[in-house]
């Protein structure tokens, strides 16, 4: 059995469903398709790794996207590792959150599995 938990959250989706390539790398698999749900799940799964999307979402007044949400709260758990997945196209959207957060990796689409399984190796 997996000791490592990976919380995977696809809001948007568009890319592979990279589940093999995390239980290849040792991770115990936690799936969320919405923000809210990956909050919830947090608390419960306890996860070594999260894997996100920036997407960038121009109507929010006071963020960039829902990612923020989740970084009020993972930044208080310095154990858990980030990768990020983005759009090139919102790179400079991109960045506020870079020069507040830190990330373990950061993925533009399309997401290359080989970069992915380099980054899950690195932790």
């Amino acid at each position: 059995m997996n000791n490592k938990v990976l919380l995977s959250i696809s809001e948007l989706g568009g890319y592979p469903d990279f589940r093999e390539l995390y239980e290849k790398n040792g991770y115990r698999v936690v799936s969320e398709n919405s923000m809210r749900k990956a909050l919830r799940s947090l608390k419960k799964s306890h996860p070594n790794v999260i894997v996100a999307e920036f997407n960038f979402q121009s109507d929010f007044r006071d963020r960039t996207s829902s990612l923020e949400t989740l970084m009020a709260v993972v930044q208080q758990m310095q154990e858990v590792k980030l990768i990020i997945f983005y759009e090139k196209e919102y790179t400079h959207q991109f960045d506020k959150l870079r020069n507040r957060f830190s990330f373990h990796a950061e993925l533009p689409y399309p997401i290359d599995s080989t970069q992915l399984s380099a980054a899950l190796k690195s932790i």
